[in-house]
């Protein structure tokens, strides 16, 4: 097959697509305190709409690999970006939790498939010794998400409410589908994953290690992260303002720690890139208490680190997939997505019930031993591949 003529036009539509995602999915924990009062539950409650989606798409994503791995990825990704415009608005009209809960459940099918989609087709946009740019420049999206998106929403849904939060998704998801339609071309098929492949990606030790990684990772951030506004608001009295202007200080540092990723990715590597991104998240999560034990800026400047990694190891974690076996990177990557929503559910059900049981005092520490164990074990991978080099050359 011959490389598209614009593999530019593309990869900005694809960064566009993940820029939505991100914001419909991170929209939920900008807007748990509305959820909470406008739907008549506790706030741990009303986070379990991160746990269940989190589940879809931890689910979703590899089995979404297989369904749909002979679509033309136009129609698929455009696809998906009109799914999640029709559940956000869908959600938006819903009159009680349980309903809003199914609806999201479905809505989130769409993150399980454009995120690895996206970034698996990439290796047929651009030259093999791009890859790891483009992958982590087409994940910059979700760091913008956390810019703007995440912000935006805290802010709409503490002025206007959260279904109001949640119309505004649904428009922007309609306007991104439309620009993935027009700027990628037509007829770009991975190859098409056998049961053969799939044994491959699943026997493989190291591309597994690295989607263990990804789920200790995760859910040692979503432990936390998933309740910073009640949390903020209960203990620093946090307006929705203030909220908004906290979230868009972590999604300005995840943008710059994305964009440096990017840039000195293909140069450092994606394993130290994923070490070194790894221990920024671990040093915010281990400050945390004593920055909410001190004042507003203290937290503000705790969150710094955390933002800097955050997002940059998710995207390395993508280009190392990717690079570590590259035919292979339609499975793995969906494999290391659905390690992502996993830990999500993993972390935000933990976090939940420490705080429903009133030890939120525990959510950071235990995000931090979630955070080491991350780096260990991407350590000892990492030291493998070096092991194993030189008998690939001999």
């Amino acid at each position: 097959m011959s490389r598209p003529a614009r593999p530019s036009a593309a990869l900005w539509a694809l960064l566009a697509g993940n820029f939505v995602i991100g914001s419909g999915v991170m929209v939920v924990a900008g807007t748990l305190n509305q959820l909470s009062d406008s739907l008549q539950v506790s706030v741990a409650t009303a986070g379990q709409l991160i746990t269940a989606g989190a589940l879809v798409m931890c689910v979703g994503a590899p089995l979404m690999a297989s369904l749909v791995a002979r679509w033309d990825r136009r129609v698929l990704l455009t696809a998906s970006l009109l799914w999640y415009a029709a559940g956000h608005a869908l959600a938006a009209a819903m009159p009680d939790y349980a309903s809003v809960l199914v609806v999201r459940m479905l809505t989130v099918v769409a993150p399980a498939i454009f995120t690895p989609q996206a970034a698996a087709c990439v290796s047929l946009l651009v030259p093999p010794e791009q890859r790891g740019r483009a992958v982590t420049f087409v994940f910059l999206g979700w760091s913008l998400a956390s810019v703007l998106g995440m912000p935006m929403g805290a802010v709409i849904g503490g002025q206007f409410g959260w279904r109001v939060a949640f119309g505004v998704i649904a428009l922007a998801s309609l306007l991104c589908a439309a620009w993935v339609w027009r700027a990628l071309p037509p007829h770009v098929r991975p190859e098409a994953l056998s049961r053969a492949a799939w044994g491959r990606v699943l026997g493989n030790p190291l591309l597994m290690g690295v989607v263990l990684v990804t789920l200790l990772q995760s859910s040692g951030q979503f432990v936390l992260s998933s309740y910073l506004a009640p949390l903020l608001r209960d203990q620093l009295h946090a307006t929705p303002l203030q909220l908004g202007l906290f979230w868009a200080l972590f999604g300005l540092c995840g943008l710059a720690g994305n964009m440096l990723a990017s840039r000195h990715i293909d140069r450092l590597g994606a394993g130290r890139m994923v070490t070194l991104s790894s221990s920024l998240v671990a040093l915010g999560l281990l400050l945390w208490p004593l920055g909410l034990a001190h004042s507003w800026l203290a937290v503000c400047l705790v969150m710094v680190p955390w933002g800097l990694g955050c997002f940059a190891t998710n995207s390395a974690q993508q280009a190392r997939l990717v690079g570590m076996a590259p035919a292979l990177a339609a499975g793995s990557v969906a494999l290391n997505s659905s390690a992502m929503y996993t830990g999500q559910a993993i972390g935000a059900g933990s976090g939940g019930w420490l705080l429903a049981h009133g030890a939120s005092g525990w959510m950071a520490p235990a995000g931090v031993m979630a955070m080491l164990l991350a780096i260990a074990l991407g350590l000892g991978i990492e030291r493998r591949q070096r092991q194993q080099a030189p008998r690939r050359a001999g």
